[in-house]
């Protein structure tokens, strides 16, 4: 089990303004929110039995909203963590094109309307509520977090009639030339790693605090080298001088080296989508799969912690650029 709880992980992660206001939005009672818990886990656990990696779709190639990136709210704002999967996971079982979402009342205030029997999709919004507490002993009050999560729905603008038609949208026609990507380079060159290049393998060294990858030439597209740099620098984000992350991995292949492993996998899933590129299917992480497997039955929280921290390692990323408008604003799920 992931030894950082996902109530301290999710709150760990900034939190938006809110698409809805939070007290119209009823909180999630505690047998329903283990059915989400169960239920998230049970859909990715069936992707990844049949080989398939949740994470890595769907990109939309033919909206204006942009060929790949994250589950977009109403206003262009991005889902974070546990629900870009689940939003991606939706888009993907029902064929949709367009990366927007929004709540029935939200396109209600557009002047729009969610077409009849159209059925929506749950997102999750967790965070802490501060309440006093008295000491018995000292008589002091001190303030005490208490996690929640609330649950709401929302509907894809292909499930919406009457929305203005830049919701509609599709894209441009562009030719992406090969070699190096500008927005890429600006990107991982700004976090100012020790980035070595040479060998064959890519992998970040704890110790010594740097990041091996192989020749750009090494790999066979651009998009390639920049996703698997993508994810060795999640990885650093572990480093005690930076996000401490230590999941009490002991050795190659045992749980908590796996599930760091699914933590770099997310962010760079996450990553990518920001900086509009494909992420790469590494074969040396199908080995993974099994503990993944394993982790995801044995503690139905574990994606949603695991996802928690895959945001926070980009967000530690995002936050080292010299620009905040580098790349689209990340915010809490």
């Amino acid at each position: 089990m992931i030894n950082t709880s996902i109530e301290a992980a999710s709150a760990a992660v900034s939190v938006p303004a809110y698409p809805e206001a939070p007290d119209t939005i009823p909180a999630v009672r505690s047998a329903s929110r283990q059915n989400i818990y169960a239920s998230v886990t049970a859909q990715i656990v069936a992707e990844l039995e049949a080989g398939i990696r949740p994470w890595i779709k769907p990109w939309h190639a033919e909206h204006a909203a942009g060929r790949i990136t994250r589950p977009l709210r109403h206003n262009g704002q991005p889902y974070s963590g546990i629900n870009i999967l689940m939003l991606w996971a939706a888009a993907t079982a029902r064929g949709f094109i367009a990366p927007i979402w929004m709540t029935f009342r939200q396109a209600q205030e557009l002047g729009a309307h969610v077409r009849k029997g159209e059925k929506g999709s749950p997102v999750v919004y967790a965070n802490t509520v501060s309440r006093p507490e008295i000491d018995n002993d000292t008589g002091e009050e001190t303030e005490h977090a208490i996690p929640y999560m609330k649950a709401y729905t929302v509907f894809n603008v292909e499930q919406i009639d009457a929305l203005p038609a830049h919701y509609y949208a599709k894209a441009e026609p562009r030719f992406d030339p090969p070699g190096r990507i500008a927005r890429a380079e600006a990107f991982f060159a700004s976090l100012e790693f020790d980035i070595r290049h040479g060998g064959n393998q890519a992998y970040y060294a704890v110790t010594n605090d740097y990041v091996q990858m192989p020749p750009f030439e090494a790999f066979r597209d651009a998009e390639s080298y920049y996703s698997t740099l993508g994810h060795e620098c999640c990885h650093a984000t572990r480093h005690p001088l930076r996000l401490d992350r230590d999941f009490g991995r002991k050795r190659w292949g045992d749980e908590g080296y796996a599930i760091e492993e699914l933590v770099a996998e997310l962010g760079a899933a996450f990553l990518c989508a920001d900086l509009e590129l494909t992420p790469e299917v590494r074969d040396d992480h199908s080995a993974y799969i099994a503990s993944w497997l394993k982790v995801l039955k044995d503690d139905k929280r574990a994606i949603f912690a695991a996802a928690a921290h895959a945001q926070r390692a980009v967000d530690f990323l995002r936050a080292l650029q010299p620009h905040a408008g580098a790349v689209p604003e990340s915010r809490a799920a």
